[in-house]
């Protein structure tokens, strides 16, 4: 057996606790499996003792932007060695990772902000471990479409969660319609240079509904402004691109007296008789909560007969 030359150290292993509230907290070990890590969105302070002692016993900790996760990781004083997983190397990456736990490894899967797997690719990580009979354990946490709809002041018994809008005005007009008729109060994710557009495509799909723009949650310029559809995209054409990450609350649909065929086309008819075939569709649409694509085809024909 060879002797150990005299200058050869050890690697001390490493420190499996974190830093709050002014004390050291050792972290008990983990059982082997994947655990979904809810962090903060934008306040430090917002996270669970049970997120911060996973994370300082976990192997590894997989993060989508890992300069983003060491600000937290600093904060607390963790020193869990941080992995680089995010769209661009998922396919990449995700076998080692599943090496890693069929080994017996423990690892937390954080985003950048707030609850993982919500428009984020680690769902793929989560489906693949479960079929491989990896436990996967969720930590619940901050998520900014939650906290959005909560300070909106619109309803919250029933609630879809859409995520990103296609960019392009067609396709986002067009999905915008298929939701029209979603009998709940409907959550967007969007980026500040295109809210204005977004917003004016919600005005002309879903009318006048009430709605609620929430940017830079939890942060020092948290702000929530309310008002209707036409109200909001009319401000941020006026002012421009605000700062921050955003969510989009619309309330639902709103209860209108079934209209018989009749009384629809009576309806159209009076529209049309001060407005563009396009425009009477969204006005009569938004005034009975039909489908405007529905109130578009008869518009159309009505016009048609009147010639």
């Amino acid at each position: 057996m060879a002797t150990r030359r005299l200058n050869e150290t050890k690697t001390p292993p490493r420190s499996r606790s974190f830093s709050a509230l002014g004390a050291r907290v050792e972290a008990p070990p983990l059982a082997p499996g994947l655990y979904i890590v809810a962090t903060p969105i934008g306040n430090l302070a917002d996270i669970t003792l049970r997120a911060l002692t996973t994370l300082a016993a976990a192997d590894a900790i997989l993060a989508e932007d890992t300069r983003v996760s060491r600000h937290l990781l600093d904060r607390y004083e963790i020193s869990t060695p941080l992995v680089a997983y995010h769209e661009h190397n998922a396919a990449q990456v995700r076998p080692r990772l599943l090496a890693r736990l069929a080994e017996g490894e423990a690892l937390a899967l954080v985003s950048d902000a707030g609850t993982p797997l919500i428009s984020d690719p680690g769902y793929k990580l989560a489906a693949e471990a479960v079929a491989a009979g990896i436990a996967v354990t969720s930590l619940p946490g901050p998520s900014a479409a939650l906290a959005a709809l909560t300070s909106a002041a619109l309803p919250t018994d029933r609630f879809f969660f859409e995520g990103f809008l296609p960019p392009k005005a067609a396709a986002r007009r067009e999905r915008i319609n298929a939701l029209a008729g979603i009998p709940a109060t409907l959550l967007f994710y969007e980026a500040p240079s295109r809210l204005a557009a977004a917003l004016a495509d919600l005005a002309a799909e879903l009318g006048p509904r009430p709605a609620a723009i929430a940017r830079e949650l939890t942060k020092l310029y948290e702000e929530t402004r309310r008002g209707t559809l036409p109200e909001l995209a009319a401000h941020y054409a006026a002012v421009g691109p605000p700062k921050g990450e955003i969510v989009i609350v619309v309330g639902p649909p709103q209860a209108a007296p079934r209209l018989d065929a009749d009384a629809l086309d009576s309806e159209i008819v009076k529209a049309l008789s001060a407005l563009s075939v396009k425009d009477a569709a969204a006005a009569v649409a938004a005034q009975t909560g039909l489908p405007r694509r529905q109130v578009y085809a008869r518009a159309l024909r009505l016009a048609g007969a009147r010639r």
